[in-house]
C-alpha cells in the first residue's frame, strides 16, 4: 500500500457519517481533557480528530486510499 499525495490533495469526503459522529465526541473529550492537563499533544490530536470529523475529510485516508463512507452516502456526494 503506498501513500498518494496527489490524491490526497483532491478534498474528497472519505468519512463516513457514524466516523464523523465518533471523531467529534472523541475530539471534544481530548480537548476537554487536554485543557485540565495542560498537554499540547492531546490539544493537537483533539483539533484533528474534531476537524476531520467536521469536514468529513481525512487526509491520511485520501494519501492510503481509504474511504469509510456507506453506499448510500457515496450517491449524495456526488
Amino acid at each position: 500500500m503506498s501513500f498518494d499525495v496527489k490524491r490526497m490533495i483532491k478534498f474528497e469526503h472519505n468519512v463516513g457519517e457514524k466516523e464523523k459522529k465518533i471523531r467529534l465526541a472523541a475530539g471534544a473529550a481530548l480537548l476537554l481533557i487536554s485543557l485540565f492537563t495542560a498537554s499540547i499533544i492531546l490539544l493537537l490530536l483533539g483539533v484533528v480528530l474534531v476537524a476531520t470529523g467536521y469536514s468529513g475529510w481525512c487526509p491520511a485516508y485520501s494519501g492510503l486510499e481509504r474511504n469509510s463512507l456507506e453506499e448510500h452516502e457515496k450517491g449524495a456526494e456526488n
